[in-house]
Order: structure tokens, then C-alpha cells, then sequence
């Protein structure tokens, strides 16, 4: 009769919750994950290892990862250096100003016409040069 009252009171235990979990062992196995590309072989996993491979294209060796690649639209990306040298000289009269206050103001306009034309080219073929492979 006590070992059925003693079983009822484990049984109870169990189904409550209230039991105590067997001790696990602890894993000495470490994991690995690499980046292989192409058709670079996958290093073999060891009893102490495991190596977990993700197979990339052959186009994709050399590239710059994804975290470093630069994101976002050309004016976001214009460093604040650049910004502020375009409000240099908003404001400006004078000689070499184009601008239509004071005398020879517009004597600076064809400068500025082709700095920003040369600029225009610059930006135009960097947008247009494919990334080497």
C-alpha cells in the first residue's frame, strides 16, 4: 500500500510540473558557418566540430559584403563636407559672384556654368560605369 501512495505522489509531481529534470550532458562540439563560393570544396566537419557551408556564386567572391556596400540615393550618400561647400557662396556679390547686384556680378557665371558641367559628367559617368567583376 505505501509504494502505491508513493507512486500516486510521483505520478502527481510529474503531471503538475513540479519534477526534477535529469541532468544533461554538457556538448563539446563546436560550430563553424563559412562562406564558400563558386565550387571551393566545404571544409569536413570533425566529432568536435561542425561546419555548416553557404555556397555563394563565383560572381560574388570579391565583392564588398552586404553591411559595407553603400545604400541609399546619390545626394544621400553626399558626405556634409561637400554640402556646405555648395552654401559657400549663397549670398555673394560682387565680381566673380553671378549675381545681378553690384557691378560686374555676372562676370562669374560662366564659371560656375562650367564647374557645374564638369561636375554633371563626373557624377554622369560614375553612374554609368558597371562594377568590375
Amino acid at each position: 500500500m505505501k509504494t502505491l501512495m508513493f507512486g500516486a505522489a510521483a505520478l502527481a509531481t510529474v503531471a503538475t510540473g513540479f519534477a526534477i529534470p535529469a541532468p544533461s550532458f554538457a556538448q563539446s562540439t563546436t560550430q563553424s558557418e563559412i562562406v564558400v563560393f563558386g565550387t571551393d570544396p566545404c571544409p569536413r566537419s570533425s566529432d568536435s566540430e561542425i561546419v555548416v557551408c553557404r555556397r555563394l556564386p563565383e560572381s560574388m567572391r570579391f565583392r564588398l559584403p552586404e553591411a559595407y556596400r553603400p545604400n541609399g540615393s546619390p545626394q544621400e550618400r553626399t558626405s556634409w563636407a561637400n554640402k556646405a561647400r555648395t552654401l559657400q557662396n549663397v549670398g555673394s556679390v560682387g565680381v566673380g559672384s553671378c549675381s545681378a547686384v553690384g557691378p560686374g556680378g555676372y562676370t562669374g557665371c560662366l564659371t560656375q556654368e562650367i564647374q557645374q558641367s564638369k561636375q554633371a559628367a563626373k557624377q554622369q559617368q560614375t553612374q554609368s560605369t558597371a562594377p568590375e567583376q
